[in-house]
C-alpha cells in the first residue's frame, strides 16, 4: 500500500435487497484529489461512510486500507489520520464559531493551550477571525462550510473526505472553498471528494470515477474521461458564400449548413488534428471567418456514463 492514501478492493455493500455497492475498486495516492461522481442515489455516501469507517461494509468485500491500516482489523488506527466533512454541517449553531472549533480540539484530546493555538491558527487561515466570537447560527452558507472544514482540520488528518461540500453555496463560495481544497492538497493532504457539480471535478480532481448502478463505470484523469466519448468537432463558419462552397468541396466529409453557411467537421480537438485541416483549407487559399473547437466535457461523460446512452454502465474502464 506504498504511497496510497486509499486502496480498496471489492466494496460491496447491501441494505436488504437494495444493492448499493456492487464490487467496487478504488485506489487514491497521497497527496492528490480523487473525485467520486455519480447521480443521486449511486452510492457516493455511502462509499465515503465505509471508507472513513463510519459503517462497515458487507461481509465477503475484499480488503480495505485507509492511511496505510487495513479497516478490518485496525479501524481505530485508521481514525486517527481521517477527517470527515459530510454534506450536512457538524456546525453547532447555538456557540460561537470560536467555541466549536475549542470543541473539536477537547473531542482530539489537545490540551487546552494547543487547541487554542490550533483554533487561532485555524480561523485566521479560513478568514473567519471577525466573526470568530459570534453564534455559528449567524453565518452565511460558505462562512459555515469554511468552518466544517477547519473542524475536521483541528486533529492534523492526513486524509480528508469531502461529501458534497459544495452543494447550495453561491458560485463565489464555491470558488473559495476550491481554493481550500488546492492548499490543503499542496500541503500534502490527501483529498476524498464527492460532487455533483461536474465543472467542480473538472477543476480540482487528479483523477475521477463515474460510480453507477454501484459499480464504477469509469475511472481515469479529466481529460481521459473525456476521450471516451465520441462528438467532438471542429467547426467553420463563412460570411461569403463563395468560400463557404469552395471549403465545401475541399472537405468533404463535412457536414454542411448551408443556412449558416458553416462546416462541421469529426475531430478529437487535437492541435494536430486541427493543422491537419487548416493545411488543406491553406492549399486551396480559403479562410474561414470563424473557427470553433468542440471536445466532450464532464456533462457528456456524465451522461454518456449514466445515462446508458453511449458507454456501457455495468463495465468498467480504466484509461491509462
Amino acid at each position: 500500500m506504498t504511497n496510497l492514501a486509499i486502496a480498496a478492493h471489492g466494496l460491496r455493500k447491501s441494505y436488504g435487497d437494495k444493492v448499493v455497492l456492487d464490487g467496487v475498486d478504488l485506489t487514491v495516492p497521497e497527496g492528490t484529489v480523487f473525485s467520486l461522481l455519480g447521480p443521486n442515489g449511486a452510492g457516493k455516501t455511502t462509499a465515503v461512510k465505509i471508507l472513513s469507517t463510519l459503517i462497515t461494509p458487507d461481509t465477503g468485500s475484499g480488503q480495505i486500507h485507509v492511511g496505510g491500516h487495513d479497516l478490518a482489523t485496525h479501524a481505530q488506527a485508521a481514525r486517527a489520520v481521517i477527517g470527515v466533512t459530510g454534506q450536512f454541517s457538524a456546525v453547532d449553531g447555538l456557540i460561537a464559531g470560536e467555541e466549536n472549533m475549542l470543541l473539536m480540539a477537547d473531542l482530539h484530546h489537545l490540551p487546552k493551550a494547543e487547541g487554542r493555538r490550533v483554533a487561532a491558527e485555524l480561523l485566521e487561515r479560513f478568514d473567519l477571525v471577525e466573526a470568530a466570537k459570534k453564534p455559528a447560527s449567524t453565518y452565511s452558507g460558505g462562512m459555515k462550510r469554511r468552518l466544517d472544514i477547519a473542524m475536521t482540520l483541528v486533529g492534523a488528518p492526513r486524509i480528508i473526505f469531502l461529501d458534497e461540500p459544495t452543494t447550495g453555496l453561491d458560485p463565489r463560495s464555491r470558488h473559495n472553498m476550491w481554493q481550500i481544497i488546492r492548499e490543503l492538497v499542496t500541503g500534502g493532504t490527501t483529498v476524498f471528494l464527492t460532487t455533483q457539480y461536474l465543472e467542480e471535478a473538472d477543476e480540482l480532481a487528479d483523477r475521477i470515477a463515474v460510480l453507477n448502478n454501484g459499480k464504477i463505470a469509469a475511472e481515469g484523469t479529466a481529460e481521459e474521461l473525456k476521450r471516451l466519448i465520441p462528438g467532438g468537432h471542429i467547426r467553420l463558419r463563412f460570411t461569403d458564400p463563395t468560400p463557404y462552397q469552395a471549403a465545401a468541396l475541399a472537405l468533404t466529409e463535412a457536414a454542411r449548413d448551408d443556412e449558416a453557411l458553416a462546416l462541421q467537421l469529426p475531430s478529437d480537438g487535437s492541435q494536430r488534428d486541427l493543422r491537419t485541416i487548416l493545411d488543406r483549407l491553406d492549399t486551396t487559399g480559403i479562410e474561414a471567418d470563424e473557427l470553433t473547437v468542440h471536445t466532450p466535457d464532464l456533462d457528456d461523460v456524465f451522461f454518456a456514463l449514466t445515462g446508458n446512452t453511449t458507454l456501457p454502465t455495468q463495465t468498467k474502464e480504466t484509461v491509462r
